[in-house]
């Protein structure tokens, strides 16, 4: 299922409709996918219309209505099947994530890899979804609360961990028993649709997964007509801080509950008592992977200073050994040259690099001394995200650090601290956290707090009803769901 083809055979992304790819119309038009390391059109694919939107939304309420009832078992069972057919797909994976996003192939490996172990880990949480009876102060009268799936989701995955974040997000709603409209990347928009192929081959029903994409010039249309559809109960973003206000906005506007993970500015704290060697290795890698395209990279150093010299040198070599990746399209290394030159044009000391292009839509790896003292609104690189491979490094004490960035920092989704015997005095007031448990991202990074696993499935998807049962003369009477009725009336 995954491409089609046009009569002059351009193999193109369609949209797909409860398992169907939708045919082109006269009204239809494609747009290019282009591999930013060659330039090359890798493919095309079909951009959406508020009448797909309409459609796509339709399926999945159809769908849940009998998906909703679909008992544990059959859940968790469907969700290891999906992870055996990544594993046996990953090639696949691999390659196409390589052709639209121009990643590189140890990062596109992790992608599957990773999905893997979160899809089987959300199938061993499907039975913890549990109720509770809390305390009732009304004579003869017991509450319980249950919880049932919330309906069909809106998932806007991104496209820099393409396979991790949409698989994640996806595999969380189909496992708590709600259907999903994809709105994939419009950057890598076949990894996107190979995950919904995934599902269809391991068993999901017509419509429970549906996916479309659009072109940028119709993004805000296409995703404010999603979010407003009534059977939309609930919006899922992962992506920038800067979209992340629109799409909350809208969401509110229409009263739909979101859960968003956004950008951040993240720190690593490098202690006296570190290994060096190893603490310095750890932050270039932070830093540059994946040209620094990552939501939790590395993108603030704070050393203390007593071993700011040493622990400089060390960085200095592991960065120099280190390939800093492409962007996924020109405007990302353009951004993130242009913070890059407002510091050199500000008189910050360059350790690493220049503010120059290593190559076609790649950034030169870069490492900028930054003051501690540096005022955040006239030194970008203070506290904008760069989203290049690159990081400012500041010596200080670092306790006094922490309480300035409690403060006046805007964003961080994780943080590490490196090393471990003194990190709970030191950094105990970093509000951060990391992938795998439960954490709030800092201000503008994320607006819920969330464990992607267990919490996500079992209290973010879900949607919590209440009942109160009167006893009257051992008779007991109630309306599901939620709504009650006293055998006293």
């Amino acid at each position: 299922m995954p491409l089609s083809q046009t009569p002059d055979i351009k193999s193109y992304v369609p949209l797909v409709i409860s398992d169907s790819p939708l045919p082109l119309t006269s009204s239809s038009h494609l747009e290019p996918v282009t591999n930013s390391k060659t330039g090359e059109t890798v493919h095309y694919y079909a951009s959406a219309s508020v009448s797909d939107c309409d459609a796509a939304c339709s399926a999945a309420w159809d769908a849940f209505t009998t998906w909703k009832r679909a008992g544990v078992a059959k859940r968790r069972e469907l969700l290891m099947r999906v992870a055996d057919l990544f594993e046996q797909r990953k090639e696949q994976l691999v390659r196409t994530q390589m052709k639209e996003t121009s990643c590189e192939e140890h990062w596109a490996g992790m992608n599957v890899s990773l999905a893997v172990a979160y899809i089987r880990e959300i199938a061993a949480c499907v039975s913890s979804i549990r109720g509770t009876i809390p305390p009732n102060d009304k004579p003869d009268t017991m509450s319980f609360v249950y919880k049932e799936p919330i309906g069909p989701v809106l998932i806007i995955p991104p496209w820099n961990a393409a396979l991790i974040l949409a698989t994640r997000a996806i595999t969380s709603a189909i496992g708590a028993g709600c259907t999903a409209v994809l709105k994939a990347s419009e950057l890598s928009p076949l990894t996107h649709t190979l995950i919904v192929d995934i599902y269809r081959a391991a068993g999901l029903p017509p419509g429970c997964l549906n996916s479309l994409q659009a072109s940028r010039k119709d993004a805000a249309e296409i995703t404010e007509r999603l979010i407003a559809n009534e059977r939309i109960r609930k919006v899922e973003f992962i992506g920038s801080a800067a979209v992340g206000r629109i799409i909350g906005a809208t969401a509110a506007r229409y009263l739909k509950p979101v859960l968003m993970e956004l950008g951040g500015k993240c720190p690593a704290i490098v202690l006296d008592d570190a290994d060096l060697g190893k603490a310095a290795g750890m932050c270039a890698t932070g830093a540059l992977v994946h040209h620094g395209q990552i939501c939790f990279s590395t993108e603030r150093i704070i050393v203390q200073r007593s071993v700011a010299e040493k622990f400089t040198e060390l960085l200095k070599s592991k960065v120099a050994e280190m390939p800093g990746g492409t962007a996924v399209h020109e405007g990302i290394a353009q951004h993130a040259l242009e913070v890059l030159q407002d510091a050199k044009d500000k008189n910050a000391r360059f350790i690493v690099g220049e503010p120059e292009m290593a190559g076609k839509n790649a950034v030169k790896p870069a490492i900028v001394e930054v003051d501690p003292k540096a005022d955040k609104d006239e030194l970008r690189i203070v506290d904008e995200e760069t989203f290049g491979p690159s990081a400012s490094l500041t010596w200080r004490g670092v306790s006094r650090w922490v309480v300035n960035w409690n403060t006046d920092r805007s964003t961080s989704i994780g943080s590490a601290c490196i090393r471990v015997r003194r990190a709970p005095k030191e950094v105990s007031r970093v509000v951060a956290g990391a992938d795998r448990t439960p954490f709030g991202g800092w201000k503008n990074s994320l607006s819920n707090g969330q464990s992607p696993i267990m919490a996500k499935i079992a209290d973010e998807i879900r949607d919590l009803h209440e009942l109160s049962m009167s006893y009257l003369q051992e008779e007991l009477s109630f309306d599901l769901p939620g709504k009650v009725m006293d055998p006293g009336r």
